[in-house]
């Protein structure tokens, strides 16, 4: 997708140094667009953590890198099964709700695997994994937003050509998910082919990956938007401005329980009192076959109260952060809440749309399971 005049992966391999693994530093956005340099397992690491990387096919994709610069730093005295081993153990630990995180570090990890295979081998297979996380979440997500579009495109004929209003939270766009988004696919295919969406982002408190990273891609790519505060969704709804609620997920059940950014769980809510279709666009990935229900079973990152407490922002020309409660609040941080499959209107996946339940899901998904 677009940031400036050109276009950009959220994540690439260097063409000129294949030991350089490149990222937009979603850390500075929208105040700077900045490109950075990762080198090591320890960088991949760091920018998962502290967010220069975010968005769960993102993380996987990063992770997956990871795994690759962990085959570089081989050397003749490395016992290698227990090297990649634990860099594995490594990346994985890092953030423990989106589940592309794991996917992609056991898909390199599989890749690699021979006892016979020479230290050129292992790690030329390990870049070519990570670079195929990176096509196939690309894919994944064009087919997304091909399926999504039907769901805009049925709202829009109804509304006989006025604006389809969609509520989003969070980022599920093409910074989170290496291009095109999850739950902005559809967004973006509508805008190119010319029907008219208008997009309400939920500033998405504690960290404000909405006002920040929503609001900037949108505006680069030229669609029309609004910002809100996270809790003016339901007034919306109330007041018939929203046609659909659209977001992403960090993991889902394989009975259509969905872990996203906290207030998603509260969004769902509104949009079932004010019956507004309620959807979740996620690739394969980021479904959990593994786990049945969601609140009992996904893990709930819970992270640094600063990120409650204090607000980043841009004053005087230099990005600042400041305080915004009373110096000795303790303050607690839940990454992501629990939207159960019931309030959910159907799941956009790259295989079609489909109900959230057990049964849809093992339908659509039934290679997934053998």
């Amino acid at each position: 997708m677009k940031a400036g005049d050109k276009y950009y992966h959220s994540i690439w391999l260097d063409d000129d140094d294949p030991s350089v693994v490149k990222v937009i530093d979603q850390q500075k956005l929208p105040f700077l667009f900045e490109i950075k340099e990762l080198r090591s397992v320890e960088d991949i690491f760091n920018a998962i953590d502290d967010m220069t990387v975010r968005g769960a096919p993102l993380i996987g994709a990063a992770a997956a890198f990871g795994v690759y610069f962990a085959t570089l730093e081989i050397n003749p005295a490395t016992n290698i099964h227990d090297h990649l081993s634990n860099a594995a153990r490594y990346l994985v630990s890092c953030r423990p709700t989106a589940v592309n995180l794991s996917w992609a570090v056991d898909y390199v990890m599989k890749k690699t695997n021979g006892e016979h295979h020479s230290l050129s081998t292992i790690q030329d297979k390990a870049r070519k994994a990570a670079l195929e996380i990176c096509d196939k979440e690309v894919d994944n997500c064009m087919q997304i937003g091909n399926h999504g579009l039907k769901l805009i495109e049925e709202i829009s004929t109804r509304k006989e050509g006025e604006p389809v209003n969609i509520l989003t939270h969070c980022n599920a766009g093409w910074l989170a998910c290496i291009d095109y988004g999850t739950a902005t696919a559809p967004i973006y295919m509508a805008h190119e082919k010319g029907i008219k969406v208008h997009v309400w982002v939920d500033e998405t408190r504690p960290r404000n990956q909405g006002a920040k990273l929503t609001a900037w891609e949108l505006g680069q790519n030229n669609v029309p938007y609004t910002l809100v505060a996270d809790n003016t969704g339901g007034l919306l709804m109330q007041k018939g401005l929203v046609d659909m609620v659209l977001v992403g997920s960090d993991r889902t059940t394989r009975r259509g329980d969905v872990a996203n950014k906290i207030g998603t769980y509260l969004k769902a809510l509104a949009a079932r009192d004010n019956k507004i279709p309620f959807y979740v666009a996620l690739p394969s990935t980021s479904i959990d076959f593994s786990i049945r229900d969601g609140l009992k079973e996904i893990p709930v990152e819970e992270r640094n109260q600063d990120e409650v407490t204090h607000m980043t922002g841009m004053a005087r020309g230099e990005i600042q952060t400041v305080r915004i409660c009373p110096e000795d609040t303790r303050a607690s941080n839940y990454g992501f809440d629990i939207t159960p499959a019931r309030l959910v209107s159907g799941l956009i996946t790259e295989k079609g749309i489909c109900k959230a339940s057990e049964k849809d899901i093992k339908e659509m998904f039934s290679d997934k399971l053998k």
